[in-house]
């Protein structure tokens, strides 16, 4: 969601109301993106990591509730290894007149405009460039960076006086996340070195957090919302993670990201979008490219070699 964020920027300047629809796990990001105006929220089950069966009585209720919005036109945005259709089709069983996304598979009538987006791109450069071929376009003075509301209220903790460093150790899928005794050695090394470091984390990675920070930072393992994690990258010197949401949201405030990048997609896509990054660990390995969210390969190496000192 985060970085869908300038196309829907895109398609919000030149539309009176933009609705946005995502799943429970978008939810909070969608929160945080200007040009938002109402947010449905709905688990899709052609889009969901955990899906449970298709219910047509709950299709049958996403359609009426897309039909209620009323909406002149949908834009559907996907990652690189996602497809529309789906969605489409309810559009359309929901009487939306023009639709656009972007689809290499053959969309039949359910696609008004079909746009082929260039392979490899940045995520945000790709709904951007949907956007565009929709019609719609950012407007002068809006850069095509990630951005959040600037409405955000303050964190929920008290925040050190001075610099700090922010690690987030965790990532809703295991293999995208640097393991915990490696985590810790970073924040030992990062304490050594003078340096105050705030681990952050969800509500149900605190087990993780107080782990890792236990080496030589500070706990705020589920102290804060995104919203409130979103200032606290505001804050930071920098902010040391995985292949994970929170990267994206550094880049959306502006702080410069060490990635601690597993190469399961492809860093060129799927990197902390214009901000200054340093990436880590090993872009060989043999989960390359694999989408796995679980490690298909004993010991984690491409991340388990990491060495703390740098």
């Amino acid at each position: 969601v985060l970085v869908t964020g300038p196309g829907i920027r895109a398609v919000a300047a030149g539309a009176e109301r933009v609705v946005l629809l995502c799943g429970p796990r978008g939810r909070a990001a969608a929160e945080l993106l200007p040009g938002v105006d109402e947010i449905i929220e709905w688990r899709l089950p052609w889009i969901d990591g955990s899906p449970g069966p298709v219910d047509p009585d709950d299709m049958r209720r996403l359609t009426g509730r897309l039909a209620a919005v009323g909406a002149d036109e949908a834009v559907v945005f996907t990652s690189f290894h996602q497809s529309p259709l789906p969605l489409a089709l309810l559009l359309r069983m929901a009487g939306v007149p023009r639709i656009s996304a972007i689809s290499d598979d053959y969309p039949g009538s359910l696609l008004d405009v079909r746009h082929r987006a260039p392979v490899g791109v940045p995520e945000p450069e790709r709904a951007l460039s949907l956007a565009a071929a929709a019609g719609y376009a950012l407007p002068a003075g809006d850069e095509p960076v990630l951005r959040l509301r600037a409405d955000l209220p303050a964190p929920a903790v008290d925040l050190p006086a001075g610099d700090y460093v922010v690690v987030h150790p965790g990532s809703s899928a295991p293999a995208r996340a640097c393991p915990p005794e490696r985590c810790a050695e970073i924040v030992a090394a990062l304490a050594a070195d003078g340096h105050r470091v705030l681990v952050t984390g969800a509500p149900g990675e605190r087990d993780l957090t107080a782990r890792v920070a236990a080496a030589g930072g500070t706990d705020l393992g589920g102290a804060t919302d995104l919203a409130g994690l979103a200032r606290i990258l505001a804050g930071a010197r920098c902010l040391i993670v995985g292949n994970t949401g929170p990267a994206h949201l550094a880049a959306a405030v502006g702080t410069p990201v060490v990635s601690l990048f597993a190469p399961t997609v492809p860093f060129g896509q799927w990197g902390p979008y214009r901000v200054p990054t340093v990436r880590l660990g090993d872009a060989g390995a043999a989960c390359r490219d694999t989408r796995a969210a679980v490690c298909p390969v004993a010991g984690h190496p491409c991340l388990n070699g990491l060495d703390p000192a740098r």
